[in-house]
């Protein structure tokens, strides 16, 4: 056995073992520090594989901002999560479901080898080697010329939700001040100020 796969197993058995803390730790916190532990060894995987842009990617977006936003909100947030778990029974048959089927399409595509040849000359783009284009820059050609308006599409998707979940969360209370700027411009010294006539011995 040589280094490279003993490093393959290493990250490997703290990267499945680590995925598994996180559906079954009760805190919510450990659960998202066990998911930053997941990212880090599926980067180290992917520097394993060649595919350094993917791992450095994984660790600046994933690690760098996804995690630690998850692991922020879940700090400061007051959530009950024992209320939001109450309920979680009555979805479990809609979770099976999406769970089986989810398990289909894995079993389908490890047993796809009869699909082989027809992936194979579906007109894949050859890899350049590593001494004439860099993984970054072949992964640029390839994501910026051929999939340029599928990666279009997946940002107006992302663009989309964003916007949906912010007007969705977006709560207007009452007796809260907010800022008004064309009532602050149209505002006249007549409406601004309020000349109280105080007789001496009295407050206000």
């Amino acid at each position: 056995m040589g280094l490279q796969a003993l490093f393959f197993y290493l990250f490997a058995f703290v990267a499945v073992a680590s995925a598994f803390m996180v559906i079954a730790a009760r805190n919510p916190v450990h659960s998202v520090l066990f998911l930053i532990l997941t990212f880090f060894n599926a980067a180290g995987l992917f520097l394993l594989t060649g595919a350094e842009f993917l791992a450095m990617i994984l660790l600046v977006v994933y690690i760098g901002a996804v995690a630690v936003l998850f692991l922020f909100v879940v700090m400061m947030l007051d959530v009950d999560f024992a209320e939001m778990k109450s309920g979680a029974l009555e979805y479990a048959p809609m979770g099976a479901l999406v769970g089986i089927i989810l398990a289909a399409e894995l079993i389908v595509v490890l047993a796809g080898n009869a699909f082989q040849a027809t992936a194979a000359s579906g007109g894949a783009s050859p890899i350049p080697a590593l001494s004439e284009r860099t993984n970054t820059e072949a992964l640029g050609d390839v994501l910026y010329t051929d999939f340029i308006f599928y990666f279009q599409i997946a940002g107006l998707v992302l663009l989309v939700a964003m916007i949906g979940a912010i007007v969705l969360t977006l709560r207007h209370r009452e007796h809260i001040k907010r800022q008004d700027v064309s009532r602050q411009v149209a505002r006249t010294p007549e409406t601004a100020i309020e000349v109280v006539k105080v007789k001496p011995g009295q407050g206000i």
